[in-house]
């Protein structure tokens, strides 16, 4: 677990950025973690939903899921997504604010008050940001490889993909 395509520190991966209010973050992650798991579902690859404790969570997140793919070689569910939701940390370090909507209740006081007094626009607050990535493409890779080879040393193309090649069911072992 050392070398190869498992293991390396540069990969191609899609980076899945949400940012939202500090009341629908939690949401929000847990939406942008299931469009990971349906990339997943979509290529039929076994996989687990982790929660991480907070040892294992980044200095910045407030809570995070790993997605691990099963891989028949090693015998072991490995990362192949990671979806953090930092709560406003990043957004204090970037100065991403907005200014929430004013209340309904706020805004429809009597006539006579409204023009005696200007609504009040409610402070500026710090966004939530959420972060995951979709599936590493390598990772990924290896594991379509690994389980949807035959005995002969053939591979499968998953259904969802092969309108992507050109309707190629069987990738042939070369002889």
């Amino acid at each position: 677990d050392t070398r190869g395509l498992i293991r390396t520190h540069q990969f191609y991966k899609v980076e899945l950025v949400k940012i939202a209010s500090a009341e629908t973050s939690d949401e929000e992650h847990h939406k942008l973690t299931r469009h990971a798991e349906e990339c997943l579902e979509g290529l039929e690859i076994p996989y687990r939903k982790m929660r991480l404790c907070s040892g294992d969570v980044g200095f910045s997140a407030q809570h995070c899921y790993d997605l691990e793919a099963w891989l028949p070689s090693t015998g072991e569910y490995k990362e192949i997504s990671s979806c953090s939701n930092t709560g406003d940390f990043q957004a204090r370090r970037m100065g991403l604010r907005y200014r929430p909507k004013v209340a309904e209740e706020e805004s429809d006081g009597d006539a006579k008050s409204k023009k005696n007094k200007k609504a009040k626009k409610p402070k500026p607050v710090f966004c939530h940001t959420i972060n995951g990535s979709g599936l590493a493409v390598g990772r990924t890779l290896v594991a379509v490889l690994e389980n949807y080879q035959t005995p002969e040393g053939d591979v499968v193309v998953p259904e969802v993909l092969r309108p992507y090649m050109g309707g190629l069911e069987i990738l042939k072992k070369v002889k």
